[in-house]
């Protein structure tokens, strides 16, 4: 008994540690676009791909892994004014409510001073528990870069969990007329041998029939078979940060509208993205954004 016991807690610390791994899916994976120009050149270069996919929406997925990285990307139109994107996505404390989307962040605060921002974000587990029990990982907060046809955000964190580090997280915008918005979004860090054993760990249990969204042929029964492992895991948390940021602009100054909408877009793609039901998330949420407006400690 004991040994079971121990085995599950293992598995437990395995698939936090992951979250670890995966946690900034908004970050950049290879090179920032840089302009309005780029940005806009990459629209025109993805515009089939937009109007015709897996996912019924104008969005374009792709993910890298290389020695030590791991990296991915999602361009997407959103349904919402640059004006409004820019005035919202360049301000530090809504990045937080986009990261309390995510199952796994527990709390998010912002610190510091106007010129030196971080957010602070707590992770956990996917159901309640207490701040004294999850973990911390600080992101710097560098100035965006805000122009009339063009949005650049990006956060950094020198290291994480295990022997992780050099994380970086960015979106870039641009207007495309008609009330919509062109977006990147994509993340990349660095991984040494304890993170690269953490996550074989959990690929060989917990997420051992977990899947992403790229596919790679037929498999027996002549359905498509999905890419797994590593790449599962940040094409996976690549779509829920990009869900969390529509969402969120649906929903700016409501909290549960907003929390209901990213968990329902989610279950649109359940094969890869369910954890837990509708109404434990919900419950969830619920008592983690309470214990943010009572200003508690992480």
């Amino acid at each position: 008994m004991r040994n079971i016991m121990k085995r599950a807690t293992t598995l437990r610390r395995l698939a936090l540690w992951v979250w670890f791994l995966i946690l900034p899916v908004i970050a950049q994976a290879q090179t920032q676009l840089g302009s309005a120009a780029a940005l806009r050149a990459k629209y025109d270069a993805v515009q089939t791909q937009l109007a015709k996919n897996v996912f019924g929406r104008p969005l374009v997925l792709e993910s890298t892994e290389a020695s030590g990285q791991l990296s991915g990307d999602i361009f997407a139109v959103l349904s919402h004014p640059f004006d409004q994107v820019s005035a919202s996505l360049s301000q530090p404390g809504v990045w937080c409510d986009v990261l309390m989307l995510h199952l796994n962040t527990k709390h998010c605060a912002v610190r510091g001073t106007a010129a030196a921002r971080m957010l602070a974000v707590s992770v956990g587990r996917k159901f309640d528990q207490p701040l004294s029990e999850a973990q911390r990982v600080e992101f710097t907060w560098q100035p965006p870069n805000v122009a009339d046809d063009y949005l650049s955000v990006r956060l950094s964190a020198d290291k994480g969990p295990l022997s992780t580090r050099d994380y970086r997280i960015e979106l870039e915008a641009t207007p495309l007329g008609d009330g919509k918005t062109f977006i990147h979004l994509g993340y990349a860090y660095a991984y040494g041998v304890a993170a690269r054993i953490a996550m074989q760990g959990y690929l060989a249990t917990l997420g051992a029939d977990k899947v992403g969204f790229t596919t790679s042929g037929k498999d027996s029964a002549g359905e498509p078979a999905y890419v797994g492992g590593v790449r599962g895991v940040v094409e996976r948390n690549t779509m829920r940060y990009y869900l969390a940021i529509d969402a969120f602009m649906d929903s700016p100054k409501q909290v549960a509208p907003r929390l209901a909408a990213w968990f329902d877009s989610t279950e649109r793609y359940a094969r890869q993205l369910h954890e837990v039901e509708r109404e434990d998330y919900l419950a969830m949420k619920r008592n983690e954004y309470k214990r943010l407006a009572s200003n508690v400690a992480e």
